[in-house]
């Protein structure tokens, strides 16, 4: 590892000290994280030239740069303003926010052993660098004297007020007004939560990667699709085991075994192996991680005059507060469950016709919706994706894209990227105005984490006056294509696949005057409505004509499979409902408990979801160890934010369907007043300019096919 040299220490000899500068010199000129920009394509990342050491060294640097800026606006002798405090702060850290983007997007999608060790040692240096600014009673005087100066009359522009409203919260909420005994408690307090959702998020990848399931009799692999098998026995030959087959906790190989297997043990020995990721008897148990989690956030909730964390983390949502967040998952959850009972009694008939009478379990549900799927509505699931190879799909998000918003997508051949199977697009306006750059990243390996998500690479800003553009990424786990067979996408998988799009839509589209409210940078029960209103486009029969193409005869999607499709727009949704909420609860029950966890995380699930009356036959989507979103992600407290802006995105969507698909001017709208402004305005405020009224969540109800008596005709806003 490179040492750092900050400066000459006190009685240092002259010679060892210049060594030592020339030394700084010299990895100064060696790190390209170290520069002011990038002398690559479009100035992306450099890639090839970035080794693990780099980040470690930017980051500590950018720590110590960014100090120095915030210490000279604490020495500033003029009265603070918003041109010398403000604005100021706005702009320092460039350094070390821009390593720590591309070093946790690796660390995310392409990681390795050197990663994970800086992102552990880094997690406290980089907590305990934000309390230094936030906690600083002399930078929050100025912050304080700002505001109060710009309540009742103010000349700033609605960006500037609201940059300055953000900065004076997060003071506040970062624990500015505790007293000095106070704050050193939140900082090991902050410190720890570092800690340990960073050790959390790393047991869950290595927990999956530390997990194969070897098969060795073929009979039992009936009725998985011949694209797995086919990789599995790659796998398997890979590893040594030729003529057997190997498959891993990714959810490309458990989906398609829990759908389609018929042998049933086989069904459940991986959905019980996928269920108890974090929760083995290994060095990557979460069980403990969890509770602690739990634990800290309500003291730091506690220390900062909060009930519960989620008093403290909704605070500054549309919800506000976890009343209305408990009302409206509970408005749901009754008649979720109703049609997810009605579900499970098929499915115990068909269990018992098959020779099984015990009752219907977790690892039985996706396989005999399945199953009936294919008998009632004539329509299999491994024939469907025939009609979605990743490359078809990924043009028809290019053509709604183009037809709603102008936008042309150009691959890029020369730019760096940080693995082979990342791909490069130059995103631009129908007259060739550069827009900004999006990196796509689809397939799963050892390097990768799970799941679905889009980051940013650069956000977008303004540089000399000039908007200057983003830089993109999306990354999924698609299955990979075979040496038969290109990467063919469950129905799935292809709302998934838009869902992301609308998320780097959101980033790509932006046109703010500052960073911080740039893109994505908005409430976290607002940031889904880009991403899921792309899904109603991915699965309108209009548009399915336009990209759904069979991948061998190149035949366009058949009207009677359409139709079969739309048919099947509520179809099971008791089932993914029910467990999409029951993660929902679990993640309230964690953030709204008054006094500390004494019972391990496992023990205080069971019990809470046995208390909601969750039936056997039915899990929580997450549990509670491998629950990334909540305790290794931004989502706690906010694991509901998906369903509220389910709310949101079917009452856009109505718009559109009510005038046209591809309306031009509800278009224009939704960009300029949802994808382009960021968080420059309250979520809800833009939400009606686009619109014209707050949401109902009428289309909601009848997109999942469930029927609310009770349920108010708006979302409270």
């Amino acid at each position: 590892m490179k040492k750092i040299i900050i400066g000459c220490l006190v009685g240092a000899s002259l010679l060892s000290c210049q060594q030592d500068q020339k030394k700084d010199n010299e990895m100064t000129s060696e790190n390209p994280l170290l520069g002011s920009e990038f002398s690559t394509p479009y100035e992306v990342p450099p890639f090839d030239d970035l080794e693990p050491a780099h980040f470690e060294e930017a980051m500590l640097k950018g720590m110590e740069e960014q100090k120095s800026e915030i210490q000279e606006i604490i020495e500033d002798q003029e009265a603070p303003t918003w041109e010398n405090t403000i604005l100021p702060m706005e702009n320092s850290g460039k350094m070390l926010a821009r390593a720590s983007r591309i070093f946790y997007n690796l660390n995310s999608s392409h990681t390795n052993d050197e990663l994970q060790e800086i992102a552990r040692k880094m997690s406290s240096k980089t907590a305990a660098h934000s309390d230094f600014i936030y906690m600083n009673m002399d930078l929050f005087e100025r912050v304080s004297k700002i505001w109060e100066a710009n309540q009742d009359d103010t000349d700033l522009t609605q960006q500037q007020f609201k940059v300055l409203e953000n900065t004076y919260k997060r003071f506040e909420r970062s624990g500015a007004n505790l007293d000095q005994e106070e704050q050193e408690k939140l900082a090991k307090i902050n410190s720890k939560i570092a800690e340990m959702t960073t050790e959390f998020g790393q047991n869950i990848l290595n927990d999956t990667n530390d997990f194969s399931l070897l098969i060795e009799e073929e009979d039992r692999l009936g009725g998985i699709p011949n694209s797995l098998i086919e990789s599995a026995a790659k796998r398997a030959a890979e590893n040594e085991e030729d003529g057997k087959w190997l498959f891993t906790l990714q959810n490309s190989n458990v989906m398609p075994i829990l759908e389609y297997a018929e042998d049933r043990s086989l069904r459940e020995e991986i959905y019980i192996a996928y269920k108890n990721r974090g929760n083995n008897d290994n060095d990557f148990n979460n069980t403990q991680l969890a509770t602690e989690l739990a634990n800290l956030r309500l003291q730091k909730a506690n220390l900062l005059g909060y009930d519960t964390y989620a008093d403290y983390a909704l605070e500054n949502t549309m919800a506000k507060d976890r009343e209305t967040v408990e009302e409206f998952l509970q408005k749901l959850w009754k008649p979720a469950l109703f049609v997810a009972e009605l579900e499970s009694e098929n499915i115990a008939n068909r269990l018992a016709a098959d020779g099984f009478p015990d009752e219907v379990q977790p690892w039985d549900y996706k396989f005999y919706l399945e199953q009936i799927k294919k008998d009632e509505f004539e329509i299999d699931n491994q024939e469907v994706a025939e009609y979605f190879s990743l490359d078809q799909v990924r043009d028809g998000i290019f053509m709604v894209t183009d037809k709603l918003f102008g936008l042309q997508f150009n691959e890029l051949n020369d730019v760096p990227v940080y693995h082979e199977d990342a791909t490069v697009w130059e995103v631009t306006e129908k007259d060739g105005t550069h827009v900004g750059l999006l990196y796509m990243d689809m397939h799963p390996r050892s390097s990768k984490r799970s799941g679905a998500w889009m980051t940013s690479f650069r956000p977008q800003s303004v540089k000399d006056g000039e908007r200057y553009a983003p830089v993109i990424s999306i990354n999924c786990n698609f299955t990979e294509p075979t040496s038969s067979k290109p990467s063919l996408l469950t129905f799935d998988e292809v709302t998934t696949f838009f869902h992301e799009f609308g998320h780097a839509l959101h980033g790509l589209l932006s046109d703010v005057e500052y960073e911080s409210l740039a893109g994505t940078s908005v409430p976290r029960d607002f940031v889904e409505l880009p991403s899921q209103v792309m899904e109603n486009w991915a699965t309108d029969p209009e548009v399915l004509k336009m990209y759904a193409f069979h991948y061998e005869t190149g035949e366009v999607i058949p009207d009677e499979l359409i139709e079969k499709l739309d048919e099947l727009g509520t179809f099971g949704q008791g089932y993914a409902t029910t467990e999409y909420l029951a993660s929902s609860l679990l993640d309230m029950a964690y953030h709204t408990i008054t006094k500390p966890l004494t019972e391990e995380a496992t023990a205080f699930e069971t019990q809470t979801l046995s208390d909601l009356g969750l039936p056997s036959s039915i899990t929580a989507r997450h549990s509670s160890t491998h629950f990334a979103h909540i305790f290794a992600g931004g989502y706690s407290a906010g694991y509901y934010s998906y369903i509220w802006s389910g709310v949101l995105d079917t009452d856009a969507f109505d718009q559109f369907k009510q005038t046209e698909l591809f309306n031009p001017e509800k278009a224009k709208s939704f960009r300029e007043n949802i994808l382009q402004t960021g968080g420059t305005e309250e979520p809800m405020e833009l939400y009606k300019r686009f619109r014209g009224s707050e949401p109902s969540i009428e289309p909601l109800l009848k997109k999942r096919g469930l029927d609310v008596e009770t349920a108010d005709d708006d979302l409270k806003g």
